[in-house]
């Protein structure tokens, strides 16, 4: 167990509530008493009332041809809370359609991207993590495919 941060008294602070080091994970627990990782708590996206887990999101895309990485992240959206993002970077030429179609048979209605942003490489740390907060601020640029404001609605059954 770490003690403190080190060199930032004020995030030791954040982190260590209750007598708990909170990590900024969220996780699930199942029947069995496992937990499994679902997303770091900043990271997750709330889109209409539903909790989206970037990890899933992107696990689901790296998963599909040509895709060589990936970073989903919540952008303002015109109805509240934040719509679906996925900057991808492709090993050769993009398919969004088969893309969204891979997303749709495989993720909830909601957390299937509106948004899909084509980029040569992810902005990452030193350490190779992605910087999602640098995305999240350059928002939808142009050349940015947008499903429309009723992607990720529930689909007719």
């Amino acid at each position: 167990m770490l003690r403190e941060y080190w060199a930032h008294p004020a995030a030791t602070i954040e982190a260590t509530r209750n007598l708990w080091f909170h990590t900024g994970d969220r996780a699930r627990m199942d029947a069995d008493g496992f937990f499994f990782y679902a997303d770091r708590l900043k990271d997750s996206i709330r889109r209409r009332g539903e909790n989206v887990s970037s990890y899933d999101v992107e696990s689901v895309v790296n998963a599909f041809a040509g895709v060589v990485e990936s970073a989903a992240y919540g952008v303002p959206s015109e109805l509240g809370e934040d719509d679906v993002m996925v900057a991808v970077v492709w090993s050769g030429a993009p398919d969004v359609e088969g893309l969204v179609a891979h997303c749709a048979a495989r993720l909830a209605d909601f957390a299937v991207p509106r948004y899909l942003r084509a980029v040569g490489e992810l902005p990452k740390t030193a350490s190779q993590r992605v910087q999602k907060f640098r995305l999240r601020e350059d928002g939808v640029v142009a050349g940015t495919v947008d499903r429309g404001e009723r992607a990720g609605g529930r689909r007719a059954r």
